[in-house]
């Protein structure tokens, strides 16, 4: 017993497919038991009539067709029973010919009679047979089928129902041209068209005139063709005129063989959803717009081309433009060259191969006001992904001010550290007055002796003489191994290595080192191979170095009117970086060429001479060496040279 609810209508008994089977099924059990007793009747009825007719007709047959007309009943059976009914009409009919033919057994003639007659019931019962059970019509099949069609119209009623109770959704069936074929009520609801009046019309009249003027319906019609399946959101016309956003779902329906049948289309209204949406990011847009004025450091965001979308308030006053003036603009305009001309290579190359430099890291460059004028700030960059375009954040902090006061505090250490150069000199003199002067004293002594002796020869005296010249060497030598150990006191050091992206290193360096030269009309120029990279090195040690170097350049061209610094990076090879710092100054005179590296040795009227000799220590320290050269068209070049790190020396680190 099956009982439910499928809408507003209660299932019965006879709509459960079950219970319905099981009474096809006793319906058709006794149907086959009346079929079996009338088939064996008629079988029986043909056999008593084929027996009267051989009686009948047995003064002129004879001996002569005793089993032809048994025949008979065997085909009556074959057409009105079954195999059953045909077996009992061929056994019968069997029998009645022995009792019809008088020949004996031992004829022949009888024996081939009987064989016949065997063959040809053996053939009609296996004929009826087959034809039987290829024969499709079956009595007892009709009951199911019935029940079976009742089952598929009840569900297509349902399918309707539910099809119609989609208010919200306007849900419609074309053929192949595009032309409705099925149309529910929420269709009449949504678009306002009844199914009397769209049913057989173009889906083209769903669309405002411009998009037909462009083909988009049959365009609609031609993807979903090709994909299977089409989404999206488009602008349709109602009845009215009227226009309205819909989100709009096209699929191409195919039967069981592939064919396409039609395209099915399913319409929703999002008008008031969009508009709730762009509500909702208008609300966030000033709630976004209120922090940027009061970010204290300057943000500015650009998408993937590198054009300008925002730009908060305090990069306003940092940079002196307005952000009507830079919107849509590209970042470049806040940089100097060369940054500016290779900008959208370096996007470019991120975005082909994901490799970062800036992103998710802070980063000390140089940034270009209004004016003209640059500045050193340190820039934070952060990438934004998600449903709409990619989008980067760059937070930038102004390192003017630090750098000031770092470079003033810079002076004072380097006055303190002249101080206490002067002091530990004059310490190291005394130290060194001390030390030597015993043994100096001694070997003065004992020159003196020997003079003294060798002035009035006696070889009685050349024992003593031979013996006050070797405490003289002695203490030579002690003095040798003092002024030795204090040098090698002095030069011992130890660096803390690491492996570092060198374009990185000579980037920072360069905008501390050439702080405020640019607004004096210099434009450094790099040309760092990223081939040359990484190396490993002490960070801070190599920028001290660079630092030393750029700012030696910049003092060394000092009033010209076309000052020029170019810094460069190379792979040499032997596992070696070369870097290069070269100006277009007035050069080093060759008198001093030779001894820049020296201590206390400068070309600077109020140098000391260390600089260059502590480059020299920190470069040698870092397994390099340096050298200087006269560049070509004048000026000068310094080169030193770093170990590079190799990519198995890196999986090593």
């Amino acid at each position: 017993m099956c009982t439910g609810m499928i809408g507003s209508r209660r299932l019965s008994w006879a709509d459960c497919p079950g219970d319905r089977e099981g009474e096809d099924h006793m319906e058709s059990g006794s149907s086959l038991q009346g079929g079996q007793i009338r088939s064996y009747g008629a079988a029986l009825i043909a056999f008593g009539v084929a027996v009267g007719l051989r009686w009948l007709l047995a003064p002129w047959l004879g001996d002569d067709g005793a089993y032809l007309l048994f025949t008979v009943p065997i085909i009556a059976a074959v057409l009105f029973g079954g195999v059953g009914a045909s077996l009992v009409a061929a056994a019968l009919g069997l029998i009645a010919g022995f009792v019809f033919s008088t020949r004996s057994g031992a004829d022949g003639l009888a024996s081939i009679e009987v064989l016949i007659f065997l063959l040809v019931a053996t053939s009609l019962v296996l004929v009826g047979a087959q034809v039987r059970r290829l024969n499709p019509l079956s009595t007892a099949g009709g009951p199911t089928a019935a029940a079976r069609s009742s089952l598929a119209h009840d569900l297509a009623s349902e399918l309707n129902l539910l099809i119609d109770g989609a208010t919200e959704y306007a849900i419609c069936m074309l053929d192949l041209e595009g032309r409705v074929l099925i149309w529910n009520p929420g269709g009449q609801r949504l678009l306002g068209w009844s199914e009397s009046e769209i049913v057989g019309q173009d889906i083209s009249v769903f669309y405002p005139q411009d998009a037909r003027d462009a083909g988009k319906p049959q365009e609609d019609l031609n993807r979903t063709r090709a994909e299977g399946k089409v989404e999206q959101e488009a602008w349709l016309l109602r009845k009215d005129g009227s226009e309205f956003l819909a989100h709009i779902s096209i699929t191409a329906l195919h039967d069981q063989s592939g064919a396409l049948r039609g395209f099915g289309k399913v319409l929703r209204n999002v008008t008031d959803q969009r508009a709730s949406e762009r509500a909702l990011d208008a609300g966030a847009e000033q709630h976004l717009r209120s922090i940027l004025s009061t970010v204290p450091d300057a943000m500015v965001v650009i998408d993937d081309r590198g054009k300008i979308l925002s730009f908060s308030t305090a990069a306003e006053r940092l940079f002196g433009f307005q952000e009507a003036d830079v919107l849509g603009e590209n970042v470049s305009c806040l940089m100097p060259s060369p940054d500016r001309e290779r900008h959208d290579d370096y996007i470019l190359r991120y975005l082909q191969t994901g490799e970062r430099k800036v992103i998710g890291m802070g980063r000390v460059v140089v940034g270009m006001r209004k004016d003209g004028t640059t500045f050193p700030m340190e820039l934070s960059v952060g990438e934004a992904t998600g449903h709409g375009p990619r989008v980067f954040t760059g937070f930038v902090r102004d390192l003017t001010e630090r750098q000031r006061t770092q470079a003033r505090l810079e002076e004072l250490q380097a006055e303190l550290i002249h101080i206490a150069r002067v002091s530990g000199m004059g310490t190291m003199a005394s130290t060194l007055a001390h030390e030597l002067n015993q043994p100096i004293t001694a070997v003065a002594n004992y020159v003196e002796a020997v003079r003294d002796l060798l002035a009035n020869p006696d070889p009685d005296d050349l024992p003593m003489i031979r013996e006050a010249l070797g405490d003289a060497a002695g203490e030579a030598m002690r003095a040798g191994h003092i002024v030795r150990r204090l040098r090698d006191f002095v030069a011992r050091g130890e660096v803390e290595k690491s492996v570092e992206d060198l374009p990185s290193v000579i980037h920072e360096a360069a905008a501390l080192g050439l702080m405020g030269a640019r607004d004096q009309g210099l434009e450094p120029v790099f040309d760092l191979d990223p081939v040359a990279s990484p190396v490993l090195i002490d960070r801070v040690q190599i920028q001290q170095v660079v630092i030393n170097l750029a700012r030696n350049a910049v003092e060394a061209m000092q009033g010209m009117e076309e000052p020029r610094l170019w810094l460069a990076a190379n792979d040499q090879g032997d596992g070696l970086v070369r870097v290069t710092v070269s100006d277009n100054g007035p050069g080093v005179a060759p008198s001093i060429a030779g001894q820049l590296f020296t201590a206390f040795i400068s070309t600077k009227a109020e140098g000391m001479g260390l600089g260059l000799s502590i480059c020299r220590t920190i470069i040698e320290a870092n397994g390099g060496r340096i050298w200087h050269e006269p560049r070509s068209g004048g000026g000068s070049q310094f080169h030193f040279t770093l170990v590079k790190v190799e990519g198995e020396s890196i999986h090593e680190q």
